[in-house]
C-alpha cells in the first residue's frame, strides 16, 4: 500500500512553554516545501497531539520544546503512540535541548532533534528523507 499525497505533519508546542514563534518559522517552511502541517497551538497535552496526529492520520509529529520538560514530555508522546498502535508515526523534535539529552531521547524513539541554529533548510530536507521511509520489517 503506498502513501501517496503531501507528508503531513502535526507541529505541535507541548506544556506549558509559551513561546511559539519557533515552531511557527518550521511549520511555514514545512509548508513551503510542500507539506501538510497541522499546527496544534500552544499548551498542548501529550494526550491532545497524540489524538491529532491520528485524527489528522500523520506522518510525522514535530515537537517544540523549550521549557527544559522535554524528558518528560518526548517520552509520554512516544508512549501514548505505542498505546494506540500509531508508531509508524515518526517524532522528531527541537528547542533547548542539551546535548545530553539527545542520545536518551533517541533511544526512547524520537527519530530526530534539531537544537537551536538548525536551519529550516536542514529540517525540511531531514523530513523528506526519513519520514516517509517503509518500516523494516
Amino acid at each position: 500500500m503506498g502513501v501517496t499525497g503531501p507528508i503531513r505533519v502535526v507541529v505541535a508546542k507541548p506544556g506549558l512553554d509559551g513561546h511559539d514563534r519557533g515552531a511557527k518559522v518550521i511549520a511555514r517552511a514545512l509548508r513551503d516545501a510542500g507539506m501538510e502541517v497541522i499546527y496544534t497551538g500552544l499548551h498542548q497535552t501529550p494526550e491532545q497531539i497524540v489524538y491529532t496526529a491520528i485524527q489528522e492520520d500523520a506522518d510525522a509529529i514535530g515537537l517544540s520544546i523549550l521549557s527544559g520538560a522535554h524528558n518528560t514530555l518526548f517520552a509520554k508522546v512516544i508512549e501514548l503512540l505505542k498505546e494506540r498502535d500509531a508508531e509508524d508515526i515518526k517524532v522528531f523534535g527541537g528547542g533547548i535541548i542539551p546535548e545530553a539529552d539527545i542520545a536518551p531521547l533517541k533511544d526512547l524513539g524520537v527519530a530526530e532533534i534539531f537544537t537551536p541554529g538548525a536551519t529550516t533548510a536542514s529540517i525540511v530536507s531531514w523530513v523528506n528523507e526519513h519520514v516517509r521511509t517503509p518500516a523494516e520489517a
